[in-house]
């Protein structure tokens, strides 16, 4: 079908009732909320959110109206929400948090969404964490809140007082990854990683340790993937050390591109890193990352070459997935002939690879409609709904089926 969703966040409701799940507080200020949980001595849960935030969406609207997630909260903590963006239909509510929001971004160096922030019963921040999840895993994070040896904020203060304590620095480096600060992250889990052996650290049990923290670049496990590429590849079975290492540094560097709103040239990149990383090969990585670029930037001829050459080359790589969503990319947002006749032809490879797929086939017919082959567009997308299982949502693909059969447009 149209696109695999990657995230589960898109919810369209903001609003809830809270009959069984977590009660947020209203009407009541910073100040007010501090001195209720004084008094009834809980810690604050404190949701920075925004509108535009998916993620932040779905805490609403599904973990947080769960009876077993506000058994939890009601009883361990005074809930609060503050909305850290602005929009024309704030009511006066939160008009009047504006100021608070302010200062909890500056102060609490809020800087994603959804982040929550966690505070003891004086008002003294004490844990953060950054995303949502399901609602068992959201619970166990936030209990971690709730002992002084798992809070990020306790933590870290240890941390930098003693940086090299082995004990505190494993702590820590589980507390950062829930809070989302990957470079204390990997400074924990470069202390670790410091306190083992070469060969005690190259085993199938700290792959994910390693893995989690290389992706600071130049970090100690970074260099230890890249100084012993065979040791760390006889231990994993998830990705090889140059592929890890190339797609890390290839997408820091577009990245950063992007962010300094600069040109990116591939090529450059390219040379610059071999220059410094000799030993890693970044060609696939590059390739593979440029349709991706195109994407983003909307340059649809710059996406048809590149992914030709990414095919030419490691066609057997790519997986259908891979291929339907680019196919999808341009069917979406291109009309020029040539960009939807390689999509048709991506499209195709897709079904090679996965035969009698109904969503890479939903995606073959919009293209084949586009290109104007309407009769077989009719039949490719019959096909794909006599395939659909119970758990698959016909009604899309029927009414894609009907716009066809009415010489509608399928796309926006």
């Amino acid at each position: 079908m149209r696109k695999l969703i990657l995230m589960l966040f898109l919810v369209p409701t903001l609003l809830f009732a809270q009959s069984e799940g977590v009660k947020f507080e209203h009407g009541l200020n910073w100040n007010q909320i501090k001195e209720k949980a004084a008094k009834e001595n809980k810690f604050i849960f404190v949701d920075c959110f925004t509108t535009w935030c998916g993620p932040c969406k779905y805490m609403t609207s599904t973990i947080f109206p769960q009876a077993k997630v506000g058994d939890f909260f009601n009883a361990k903590f005074v809930n609060a929400k503050i909305q850290m963006d602005k929009t024309k239909e704030d009511n006066e509510e939160v008009k009047s948090w504006y100021t608070e929001a302010d200062r909890f971004a500056k102060d609490y160096k809020v800087v994603a969404y959804p982040t929550f922030l966690i505070f003891d019963s004086k008002g003294n921040l004490v844990h953060r964490i950054v995303g949502g999840g399901d609602a068992d895993g959201f619970i166990a994070k936030a209990q971690k809140a709730l002992d002084p040896n798992s809070q990020y904020e306790t933590l870290l203060a240890k941390f930098n007082a003693d940086p090299q304590n082995t004990t505190i620095a494993k702590a820590m480096a589980a507390a950062a990854k829930d809070a989302y600060d990957k470079e204390t992250q990997a400074k924990a889990e470069g202390v670790v990683l410091s306190s083992l052996s070469t060969d005690q650290i190259f085993t199938k049990d700290n792959v994910e340790l390693l893995l989690s923290s290389a992706s600071i670049k130049d970090s100690k496990a970074f260099n230890l993937i890249k100084d012993n590429p065979a040791k760390f590849d006889a231990i994993s079975d998830k990705v090889k050390a140059n592929d890890f290492l190339a797609k890390l540094l290839i997408g820091e560097a577009v990245n950063t591109k992007i962010q300094a709103k600069e040109a990116v040239d591939f090529a450059a990149i390219e040379k610059e890193l071999a220059q410094k990383y000799p030993t890693v090969n970044t060609e696939k990585a590059s390739l593979e990352m440029q349709p991706r670029y195109f994407s983003y930037t909307k340059n649809y001829p710059g996406l048809r070459d590149s992914f030709n050459k990414y095919i030419a080359k490691y066609g057997s790589t790519i997986t259908a997935m891979e291929l339907n969503q680019m196919a999808w990319s341009i069917f979406e947002n291109c009309d020029d002939p040539a960009c939807l006749k390689a999509a048709s032809e991506w499209s195709k490879l897709s079904l090679e690879k996965e035969k009698d797929t109904p969503m890479y086939l939903d995606t073959f017919a919009n293209l084949l409609y586009r290109l104007g082959n309407k009769d077989q567009a009719i039949k490719t997308q019959e096909k794909a709904i006599s395939l659909l299982t119970a758990n698959d949502k016909k009604e899309d693909y029927v009414a894609t089926l009907q716009k066809m059969k009415k010489g509608e447009k399928t796309w926006e």
